[in-house]
């Protein structure tokens, strides 16, 4: 029997697209956190880049401890019930709706990619609790008017909803095109709903060449971007204090001190008045 408390609208079918022979980011961020969904050519990306650049598997292992920090503050302390997660990746520990449903056992997450390799393990992310509901969608960033249209099938759009695009937005190369898309999103939910964003940053040369090396694997390319470029996403929207910051300096606890290391990656969460 089915669970209905869960649905996908994935298409049956759709993992034979899966190409096992090139770098797939979704795959090589696995590996980075620890995850056993990868092939040997993501881990080989992965262990050259690791020689360049260490310090990118902390980026991946702490940009995951912010979405963790982030949902629960959203749940926690302003209520937030409902959350649509943008370019969700393969799960791994503390998914979002995971998160969020340990504060809030009532929450609705939707989550939304319409990558093959992700599509091939959503099973693993449409489990909930009875009182809450999670859904995934085969869907595009790209077309963020059907991204919408396909979640208000589990989601409430004129309540407030959280926005949850991390570590995606840079597989869009086009900067202005990536705002467009965010603006085109967050045009669509009510006032009091959320942003949230994280990913890679051009801040060191480490992560610069690291991002090179990856764009030269023939996997889909991921652009870091200025953290000035980071913050342009908020545009006419309320940050959350500390602003944009690096993602291990959003509200981490002031006692873990191992929180407060330097990564290559920045975060921050605005509201929508």
């Amino acid at each position: 029997m089915s669970d209905p408390t869960s649905q996908t609208t994935a298409t049956a079918g759709t993992p034979g697209r899966i190409d096992t022979s090139k770098p797939h980011s979704a795959r090589f961020w696995n590996y980075f956190v620890g995850g056993k969904d990868n092939y040997e050519v993501d881990r080989e990306i992965g262990d050259h880049i690791k020689e360049i650049f260490p310090g990118l598997v902390d980026v991946a292992v702490t940009s995951r401890h912010f979405l963790g920090r982030a949902v629960r503050y959203l749940a926690g302390e302003q209520d937030i019930r409902q959350f649509l997660d943008v370019g969700t990746g393969l799960p791994t520990a503390d998914n979002t709706h995971q998160v969020a449903q340990r504060v809030a056992p009532d929450a609705r997450i939707v989550y939304v990619d319409n990558d093959p390799v992700v599509l091939a393990h959503a099973n693993a992310l449409l489990t909930s609790t009875p009182e809450g509901r999670t859904a995934y969608l085969d869907a595009d960033l790209y077309d963020p008017e059907a991204v919408l249209e396909a979640a208000a099938g589990t989601l409430d759009l004129s309540r407030p909803v959280a926005l949850m695009i991390l570590n995606t937005l840079g597989h869009v190369g086009d900067y202005e095109q990536a705002r467009d898309l965010v603006r085109r999103l967050m045009a669509g939910l009510p006032s009091g709903s959320h942003l949230v964003i994280s990913d890679s940053t051009a801040t060191s040369e480490g992560m610069i060449a690291a991002s090179e090396a990856y764009n030269a694997s023939g996997a889909v390319p991921y652009h870091v971007r200025a953290i000035e470029e980071i913050g342009g996403f908020f545009d006419g929207l309320e940050l959350v204090e500390p602003g944009i910051v690096q993602v291990t300096k959003w509200r981490a606890h002031p006692d873990d001190s191992a929180n407060f290391a330097a990564v290559d990656a920045y975060c921050g969460v605005g509201r929508k008045p």
